[in-house]
């Protein structure tokens, strides 16, 4: 535990200290600013209501998830790979006391943190601005649905993230990886919409996981099986990249 405690750390600092962190931050702020300011100016210009303050932040989470952040997860998660192998980094780390799983997945857990800090900025910013500029209170209720849509959305991306790592075991440029995640990324979500009956099956459709949480009638049934999706995907994903990253000389 202490070699992966070390290893965890090591890869935040190496994530902290690049500008991507930074850049999503700032891009998912004026993501924020965009959206509200359209929403005022819909209201002021046309009479139109927009959303409400407990709705705004719901909004740009369903822009934002399909958007800037697997964009910006696919960029942190290929530097933390492909980046890292094609700059011998990789070598020098593993010359360190600890097993490639530890450090592999320190490396996964780095990348969620990300996800997770970056969800929770979001959150805060959008939640802030739907206060300060929509006149509706807010209640418990739509506080918590904000809370669980926010946090439950870690788990989708945890399989996006895989699905991306797995590329970067696979191929061995970072610009390959890039290209072809964002054409896999493109792809199912248009047969997420042709073939909508089998979206479910889809890992992109499971974006929208959320949704399932702050529904009127909550089916926890539906909730638990998509559940099963994704935990299966994971298995998979992690199981098949970390195979294939164990099986790399560096």
């Amino acid at each position: 535990m202490v070699e992966f405690k070390a290893a965890l750390i090591n890869e935040i600092e190496k994530l902290y200290k690049k500008k991507k962190v930074l850049v999503a931050a700032v891009v998912s702020l004026i993501f924020i600013v965009i959206g509200q300011v359209s929403i005022i100016g819909l209201r002021s210009g046309f009479g139109v209501r927009g959303v409400s303050s407990m709705e705004f932040p719901l909004l740009v989470l369903s822009v934002v998830v399909n958007t800037i952040l697997p964009l910006f997860t696919a960029l942190v998660t290929i530097d933390s790979f492909s980046g890292e192998f094609s700059q011998n980094i990789m070598k020098i780390a593993l010359t360190r006391p600890i097993t490639r799983l530890k450090f592999f997945t320190a490396k996964i857990v780095s990348i969620m943190l990300f996800v997770f800090v970056n969800l929770l900025f979001v959150m805060i910013f959008s939640t802030l601005a739907g206060f300060i500029f929509n006149s509706s209170p807010f209640t418990a209720q739509g506080i918590i649905k904000i809370l669980v849509s926010y946090f439950v959305t870690l788990t989708p991306m945890l399989i996006l993230s895989l699905v991306i790592v797995l590329l970067t075991n696979i191929l061995r440029s970072g610009i390959g990886v890039f290209f072809v995640s964002i054409l896999i990324f493109i792809v199912f979500k248009t047969l997420g919409i042709i073939f909508s009956s089998f979206s479910t099956l889809f890992f992109t459709s499971m974006l929208d996981w959320y949704k399932l949480w702050i529904m009127s009638n909550v089916s926890f049934l539906k909730i638990l099986r998509q559940f099963m999706m994704m935990f299966s995907y994971a298995i998979l994903l992690f199981t098949g990249s970390y195979y294939l990253f164990d099986k790399k000389e560096f």
